[in-house]
This record gives structure tokens, sequence and C-alpha cells, in this order.
């Protein structure tokens, strides 16, 4: 039997509310590709689910429409092929919207396999281009009973109907890149930002010349996907919120969020839109998604896509009782990765966002979730893995692992695949606890700022393998890292509890905010110090939005659930803070205008021309980095000028009083002051040609500071 048009309910539980205004006929369809494909007749709809013994389609004339204009009911024969459920809508045309209802096993029997089909919730495609969540109620997708008038729905989208003008993806190599990391709603939220239509994709184009300004090469944006940003509660009377987006609901859907019309189905244009402009200044466009788990939650979370779809093929269940869920996310579920279906579905997605959206790559949040078996174990070999590596679609697309998981698993440095990159914890730790004076680890400092060649070389890969930083999203902003000793999350409403314990901060002297001039002049040249290290490092630099101009969160070290002035990037600081700003932009420029720091290959001790080695390590003395010294808390290093770029030597002095650095004597050249961070402002770092000339074999270097030379032709 054909799908059939539901005129009356042909159960308590089938078509109870639908008033058909209008009815398209229908033909069987195809069962590819998976989601709601637009063509020439009309819009077909495939949806897979193993076990689900019947399925209904319902149509929207509008978003916040309560009641759908037709509701499809599909024949388990004719609109079924294997495990897909499909139907061809004909005449029918986007802009619409939809939804599902699905049967399936239920009762005790259902639910001792695994099962959770309720055809009283309606759900969303998983492979949505766009969801609505205008009418949402996330507690009745919670609770017993039909939520089809507060439901999300799914928008079906027109993905040829948009003119790119010759955009495309822009293929800088990894190692060329600076990456900042980004909120999309924060950067603009502020009524400091004065944008037209704050915490948009379209507010982010109006920052385009502060992006291309500061020097940055990408923007790595908090997670865009659709998510329940109404999911929190209520603390000391103000509303807390899924702030970061950590939580996708919808991993093909741009946030509706982050839209100007998202009642229209805008979501895809605005943000191709804003998309095209980032590449047109140069800047790509990386994604962090979250395939480790869903907004689903445990088995008390709302229902309203994978789990009422097909349970058992999408989440990692309690084999001895399974209503429960397995969580190596700590996020209450964890997405089985290495399913066939879970699979196609995340390598699909990851091609829809590059090949329809343009985006030239992706972080993955936990992503040792995805190196897991269907039983739980750490595979060498995950499938999920190395079809995102070996795909076509995606083979210049940049992928960047957060290679671990609040199960315990830690891969990084021996995740699996060639050319992924990590985020380097090892890196973060060691330069955060230099900074602050932690004596005798120079030689873990020396291996960080190498590129982590004893993490990575032994397995073919090269710095580009490793985004070294030292702040990110989660944790302390740069400013709060020399500003407080211990975390301060009393605003989220987890009596502290929330967030790490163990930051390697340092406040300077003074926990939080202070008048005094000494300790403030300090906790500037501590950022400035970690600024430097990050950017003369091996490896691909990442900095957080706003550590350029000493945005800080007042302690607070997991902001997750905060929308607010906290989190908010407070455009005001661009211009009190300009010293800041000027120190990061000139910085970044170095790093951009020398081949040197931006080297493909691990140190091999060659030299250049001059006869200067690659990379020779120094103490105050040279050639006595003091490795084995307990207590040494400098290091000094001279790189070997790539071709025409100068030589460097880098002294670093993390010890409270000055001291005096030797310098290597190059013949027919001598060393200039480009940076010394224990300067003023406008003498901290100086535009190429104005550096100071250095006489004599020694440099004196302030308590914790860092000072570079460049060596230029004697005269």
């Amino acid at each position: 039997m054909p799908a059939t048009t539901a005129r009356k309910s042909r159960s308590s539980r089938s078509a109870r509310s639908a008033k058909v205004n209008r009815s398209y006929p229908t033909s069987r369809g195809r069962s590819h590709p998976l989601g709601a494909t637009v063509d020439a007749t009309g819009i077909n709809f495939a949806v897979f689910s193993e076990h689900a013994t019947a399925m209904q389609l319902l149509l929207f004339d509008k978003s916040d429409a309560r009641e759908p204009f037709q509701v499809i009911t599909l024949d388990s024969e004719a609109n079924r092929t294997f495990a897909v459920w499909h139907v061809h809508v004909e005449e029918l045309r986007a802009p619409v919207f939809y939804a599902l209802r699905v049967f399936g096993p239920g009762g005790d029997a259902g639910r001792a396999l695994g099962h959770r089909f309720d055809p009283d919730k309606v759900l969303i495609d998983p492979y949505s281009r766009a969801v609505n969540r205008s009418l949402w109620k996330r507690g009745d997708a919670c609770l017993p009973g039909d939520n089809l008038a507060t439901s999300l729905r799914s928008a079906v989208v027109d993905l040829s109907d948009y003119d790119w003008e010759g955009d495309t993806p822009l293929h800088r190599p990894m190692g060329e890149s600076v990456i900042y990391e980004m909120h999309v709603g924060g950067f603009t939220r502020s009524p400091s930002s004065k944008v037209r239509t704050p915490g948009t994709f379209s507010a982010v184009v109006e920052k385009i010349p502060y992006l291309k300004s500061l020097g940055v090469t990408a923007v790595e944006l908090l997670p865009i996907a659709e998510f329940d940003y109404t999911d929190g509660r209520e603390v000391d009377g103000h509303r807390l919120t899924n702030y970061w987006g950590y939580s996708t609901a919808g991993f093909f859907a741009p946030h509706s969020g982050y839209c100007v019309a998202p009642d229209d189905g805008q979501h895809v244009r605005e943000f191709r839109d804003m998309v095209k402009a980032l590449h047109a200044a140069g800047i790509e466009v990386l994604l962090d998604v979250v395939f480790n788990h869903t907004d689903e939650g445990n088995e008390l979370g709302p229902l309203f896509s994978f789990a009422g779809l097909d349970n058992v093929n999408s989440y990692y269940l309690n084999p001895d009782d399974p209503h429960y869920y397995y969580d190596y996310s700590g996020c209450g579920n964890s997405l089985m990765a290495n399913h066939p279906i879970v699979t196609k579905m995340i390598v699909e997605c990851l091609e829809y966002w590059v090949r329809e959206m343009h985006v030239d790559g992706f972080r993955f949040d936990e992503a040792a979730v995805l190196t897991r078996g269907t039983r739980g174990e750490i595979l060498d070999e995950p499938p999920v893995v190395w079809q995102i590596e070996l795909s076509d679609v995606l083979a210049d697309s940049k992928v960047i692992a957060e290679a671990w998981d609040a199960a315990g698993a830690y891969e990084v440095g021996r995740y699996p695949g060639y050319r992924w990159a990590e985020w380097n914890g090892r890196y973060r730790d060691a330069i955060r606890r230099f900074v602050k004076s932690d004596p005798g680890i120079v030689g873990d400092v020396a291996a960080r700022m190498s590129g982590s060649a004893d993490l990575y070389e032994w397995r073919g890969h090269r710095p580009a393998n490793s985004i070294n930083f030292i702040t990110c999203h989660d944790g302390f902003t740069l400013a709060d890292l020399v500003s407080y000793n211990d975390k301060h999350n009393w605003a989220n409403g987890e009596n502290n509890n929330d967030g790490a314990n163990d930051n390697a901060s340092w406040n300077c002297g003074v926990e939080g905010p202070t008048d005094d001039p000494e300790i403030n002049a300090l906790r500037t040249r501590q950022m400035k110090n970690l600024a430097t290290i990050l950017m003369f490092s091996r490896g691909v630099p990442m900095i957080v939005a706003g550590d350029e101009i000493g945005r800080t969160q007042g302690g607070n070290n997991n902001a997750y659930c905060q929308d607010n002035e906290i989190t908010w990037f407070d455009w005001k600081l661009a211009e009190s803070r300009e010293d800041l700003l000027t120190f990061w932009t000139r910085l970044l420029a170095f790093r951009r205008d020398n081949r040197t720091l931006r080297a493909a290959e691990f140190f091999n001790g060659q030299a250049n021309d001059r006869g200067v080695p690659d990379v020779t390590w120094h103490g105050t003395q040279l050639g006595a980095p003091g490795w084995d010294d307990p207590q040494a808390r400098v290091l000094a290093f001279t790189l070997g000028g790539v071709g025409d770029d100068p030589d460097l030597h880098i002294m670093m002095n993390m010890y409270w009083e000055p001291l005096d650095f030797e310098t290597t004597q190059i013949p027919g050249r001598r060393w200039a002051r480009a940076l010394d961070t224990s300067l003023p402002a406008g003498q901290d770092i100086v535009e190429p040609g104005a550096e100071q000339a250095v006489d004599g074999d020694t440099y004196r270097v302030a308590g914790r500071s860092v000072a570079v030379l460049v060596s230029r032709p004697a005269k």
C-alpha cells in the first residue's frame, strides 16, 4: 500500500490532531540520500530506523504551526527499503517544515531491548538542514503525553538557491594557520559591539575588519550546529542557559539562535553569507563539532530525534539494563560513532558542511569517543576516524581532535590517522607552569616549543599536528590565568564544585582585581610572555577571542552557562587595552613575516648558509640550557633563519630578578632588539626596521620577561 494522507485518526496514537488544509500527492520515493531532498518535481524524504514498525511524516506550512496541514502515513512495504523509510511528496516546494511520528516495540518488552519508541513524541529528522524551535518546550519532550504543539520542527532547505560568487574553501596549509577560537553569539552580543543584529552570523561579518587587522587566519567557532539554548535553570534570579552549545540537536543545521530570520528558514543562507565574507577576507572557518553525544541526554532526557528513531543503533546502552546509557562523554549519553549507520551520518554531515557550506575544517570535541567500538572498547583503527581521514570530499579539510574523553581515554600523541592534528594539552600545561615560575621543567618547555617531536615524530607526523594553546573556551581566560589562583564559579549555581581545580595559574600577588599598579604591570607582562612563547613555538598556535584585549570572566573557569557580560567580548577593551591589542597584532605579524617560526619540519641540526643551526639551546650561558638543573627557571635558544629570514635569539627569564644572558656571535651580523615584554607599550615590540641595535655579548632580561633579538648585517 502506498503512502496515504491521514484524514482521520486510525488509532488513539496516529494523526490525532491533523487538520488537512491541502493535500499533496505522494509516490514511493527513494531510500537515499537520507534527509529531505528537493528535486525538480517535489521533495523526497528518507529516514533510517531499523526497528520502527510504522512512521508518519507531518508537514507544516509555518514554523510555528501547531498542527500539520498534511499527515502522510508511510506503508511498511511500499515506503520502506530495508531499514530506510521514504516517500516522495509531489509538487511540494521549500520552504516547508516537517516532523515525524515513529512507532515501534513499546512497553516493558521494548524497553528491555533498549527501545524508546513513543509515537506521542514528535521527532525531528537527524539530517535536518535547519531546525526551528519557536514552539519548543523541553519539558514536554521529557514527560509522558503528546507534544505536537510544543515540538521542534525540521525545515526543508533548497540548497541550490544561493550564489556563492565563486567562493570555495581556502585550503591554507595547516602550518600557516593562526586559529582564533570564538563564540558566535558572545563575540557581538555585548552592546559595546554596536552591530545591527548582535549575536548572529550576520554580526560576525561586521567584525571581519577587526579579525583581519588582528592577523588571525582562521576562526574556530564554538558549536554552531543546532542546540537547545533554553536548557538551563534559575540561579539567584538569573537565567542560566546552554551557552557554549556542546549538546547538539541537529548536526546538519545552523543554530537558529544565531540567525536573524530563523522562522523563515534562512539558517543556511545566513551561515553561507558569513562564510563567504570571511573567505573574501582570507579567513578560514573551522567548526567545533560534537559527535561524542547528543542533546537527548540520559534516560530522563528529552525524546526528539535519535532515541525515538532507533535508540539501540545510536547510543551505547548498558547491556545489563539497556534502559540506561553508558556515558563516555560526561553528558548523559554517548553516540555510538562506529556503528555503521552513525558513521555514515557523521561522515555525510562533515561532507555536507564542506561541500554545501564551504567550511574549511573541524575541531572534534572529546574525539576519543570516536575511537571506541560498539562495546565501548578503544579501537586501534576506528572506522569513523579513518573514513573522515580518507574521504575525498574532506581531503583538504583541517581535522583537529580533542584527543581525550570523560571516561579516561587520553590519546594525545597517538590519535589515529595521518593528518589529524590534536589539541596539545601537554603544551598548555608546560607553558603555564614555566611562566608562573615553576622550576626544573625547562626540558619539557623546550620539547613543547619545538613542536612536541617526542609526541608526534615517531608516527611520521609534523609540527602542524600539534595545536599549541595556553587557553581555550574551557578554563581561565589569559587575563584570569594571571589574576587568580583559584576558580570562582559561584555564579554557575554548583557551589563552585564545577570546573577544573588545577589550572597552573598565578594571581601575581592578589586574587582578582586590584588597583596596585605594580601587580597590574606584572599581569600585563605575564600575558605578553605567554603570547610570545605561543607564537615562537613550532606547531599551530590557537588563541581565544578576547585574550588579545585582556578579557576577564571574573575567575570563572567553566562559563558554559553564562550568556552575559561574564562571557561576552567587551569591545570597549579594544580601546582601553590598546597596548595589549597592539602587542598581539605586531606579534602575529612577526610570526607571519618569519618563515623560521612556521617551519614544517622538526629541528634536525641542519645549519643555514650562515652556519647557524636550526636550533641551539642555552641558559643564561651559551650552550648550557640546564636540562638537569632542578631550579632552572630560564631558557634561551637561537634559531637559524630560513632563507633570507634573520636568525633569532630568544631569551626567557621566568626568575623574579633580572639576569644577563649571553648572546651568540654570528660573523658579519649584529643583534637588534625586536621584542622585550618588560618595556613600555610601543617599545615592547616594534615594527620591522625599527629594531634597536644591541651592543656587547650579553643582554639583560628583566625578571619574568621574554626578549627576542633579530640578526641584521653589521654595518
